[in-house]
């Protein structure tokens, strides 16, 4: 579809370690991710701290410590751009989530109105926000064809 093969393969390898596994397991519904049940049920999740730290197609993997430090003394926590290869692959992670999930009624603009319920205001890196919506629009206007070509060609082969 758009040239990431080997993260294709690789892709949330981290859910098939026991940290991930088994509140998969034990929170699985079907129709919502399990990290969510979990959080509900313990007040945070464990096995989103784990995934997001070892996965970098996920904005939370890419906030850092500012280079600048606040009026307190203390280091700010800011969103650094993510590489392009992982917003591609943010995307499709997305697209495919919205096509579980909304299952039979998916359409091409669910993934842009799932950033609009909650990612809107998540600390990404402007670059990566705006190549992301970018993206995300296209798909919701466009289709998967048109944006799968662009996603290939400036993002995965530049």
């Amino acid at each position: 579809m758009v040239g990431l093969y080997w993260q294709g393969l690789v892709h949330d390898l981290s859910k098939y370690g026991p940290t991930e596994f088994w509140v998969g397991v034990k929170y699985y519904q079907g129709t919502r991710s399990p990290n969510n049940a979990e959080r509900e049920d313990k007040g945070y999740s464990s096995a989103w701290l784990h995934h997001k730290g070892r996965n970098k197609h996920h904005y939370e993997y890419w906030i850092d410590y500012s280079s600048h430090e606040s009026k307190s003394g203390d280091g700010v926590m800011v969103p650094v751009p993510m590489p392009d290869k992982y917003i591609a692959e943010m995307i499709m992670d997305r697209i495919a989530a919205s096509k579980t999930y909304r299952g039979k009624d998916y359409k091409d603009s669910d993934p842009l109105d799932y950033y609009w319920q909650g990612t809107q205001n998540a600390p990404l890196h402007e670059y990566t926000r705006s190549t992301l919506l970018k993206y995300l629009e296209m798909l919701a206007s466009d289709g998967e064809e048109a944006t799968f070509k662009a996603i290939k060609e400036n993002l995965v082969k530049k």
